[in-house]
């Protein structure tokens, strides 16, 4: 059961990284390179969009039909990619396949917090980091071989066999009991929290301030839509109960100053310093490489003592501490060592918010509270982008953006970036504080699926 659930997660995270290095190929097969960007975003807003619907969906049918229907998805998304003939029709098909991936990382994860107890849960935290960082890692390199070897096409070639495995798995091998609760489901919420992410997505993409109005008047819809409905997707009561509400707002806050920082690194390095393009991938390695050993670590230790809340306080403070290394840090190998500092605080929070905001959660809304969590982050995330890409280009005089500076002008963008990456190391400091305030409740010993089976 666990290997056809990690192997649904593999899928999904890995898509993302392997297709990075064969865009500029599709785009060029296809004839549409300014057209890239439409493709990542097309991609993003879809995952993005599903996943509290796919959490609130589960909660209420049941989470195994829900993770085959995502599978099914994401395989038919990745056939059709490999069939299409232009690039307005490979956008569409990647994102009938982030339809299906948004549903693959909610799934597995509700899945887990379901058949395994939060007290136990904590040795299998190491699992699911490595898949992570396999995708991380491996995708680019796998990407690579198929554009050099055999052609893009042949990527989504892997997704059907694998995609078959895990179904079968995952239908021969896992029993869940069945939801009694058949509440409508929120349809103008699950639009309104469309909406605010169409608003972040694209303001990450653009810039343009229209999107930012579009993303506010998505939430405060959303808010509406949740204190009417009869079953929100995202219940309002959760965020009362700080055991929820602080998980929530750290991941959000990691996931804004983390990937806003690491997704304008390698430009800083290769623009700045001259760095080679092998060399900055070394860097997200080295990010990598931390997350997976203190998720190892640490989720063990949770395992054998039943704590947590130290794990968040340390993490969120070794991350403060490295974003503000990244002020002064110089150089391929400092940064590197910095961004190593970063990935062992990172290792200690990401996964374990998932773990306090399920230990939280009643059954219920075991699927809506791991979705908050995930989708929070993935918000912040592409809100990080934005804003960390805005004010670099505040702080270069002359360029609309990074890749439009002039040549000569390596000296203002090495001048430009650090204080802004910096400037996130405020925010995880809140997150830091978060974390100290965060419940220390016992973790449940037994499972969801235990207590009703």
């Amino acid at each position: 059961m666990l290997f056809g659930l990690i192997l649904a997660m593999l899928l999904g995270a890995l898509d993302q990284t392997v297709m990075a290095p064969a865009l500029p190929a599709v785009a060029g097969s296809l004839g549409g390179l300014g057209q890239m960007p439409a493709v990542v975003t097309a991609y993003l807003v879809a995952a993005t969009v599903v996943m509290p619907v796919y959490g609130k969906l589960g909660d209420r049918f049941g989470r195994k039909p829900l993770i085959q229907a995502a599978i099914i998805i994401f395989v038919v998304g990745a056939v059709l990619c490999a069939t299409a003939t232009s690039m307005p029709q490979f956008a569409v098909y990647r994102a009938i396949q982030g339809a299906g991936g948004g549903g693959l990382m909610i799934g597995a994860q509700a899945i887990i917090g379901e058949v395994v107890s939060p007290r136990e849960r904590g040795k299998y935290l190491g699992i699911i980091g490595g898949a992570y960082v396999l995708a991380v890692v491996g995708g680019p390199l796998l990407g690579g071989v198929f554009i050099d070897r055999f052609g893009w096409r042949w990527i989504f070639a892997v997704y059907p066999p694998l995609g078959l495995v895990a179904l079968v798995v995952i239908g021969l091998t896992l029993r869940l009991p069945k939801p009694v609760s058949r509440a409508p489901l929120d349809v103008a919420g699950a639009l309104a929290l469309a909406v605010a992410v169409v608003g972040v997505v694209l303001l990450g993409q653009t810039g343009e301030p229209a999107f930012l109005l579009l993303a506010v008047a998505g939430a405060v819809a959303w808010v509406v839509t949740a204190r009417l409905a009869t079953d929100p997707i995202l219940p309002l009561r959760l965020f009362r109960d700080r055991a929820f509400a602080v998980p929530v707002a750290i991941s959000f806050l990691i996931g804004f100053a983390l990937f806003g920082t690491i997704t304008y690194m390698p430009a800083y390095l290769q623009i700045a310093l001259g760095a080679s393009a092998t060399k900055a991938g070394l860097l997200v390695t080295a990010l990598m490489g931390g997350v997976l050993v203190t998720t190892v670590v640490s989720g063990r230790l949770i395992t054998k003592t039943g704590r947590y809340k130290r794990y968040p306080v340390a993490g969120t403070a070794l991350v403060t501490l490295g974003l503000g290394l990244l002020a002064v840090a110089r150089g391929p190998v400092a940064l590197g060592a910095v961004m190593l500092v970063i990935g062992l605080g990172v290792g200690m929070v990401m996964q374990v918010m998932v773990l306090a905001a399920q230990n939280a959660a009643a059954h219920a809304d075991l699927g809506a509270a791991t979705s908050a969590v995930t989708f929070l982050r993935q918000i912040g995330a592409s809100a990080g982008v934005a804003a960390v890409g805005a004010l670099i280009t505040l702080r270069l005089p002359g360029a609309a953006s990074p890749s439009a500076l002039p040549p000569g002008a390596r000296a203002a963008f090495a001048e430009a970036v650090p204080p802004v990456f910096a400037l996130m190391a405020p925010l995880v400091a809140v997150a830091f504080f978060l974390a100290l305030a965060l419940p220390a409740r016992p973790l449940r010993t037994t499972a969801h699926a235990a207590r009703h089976a």
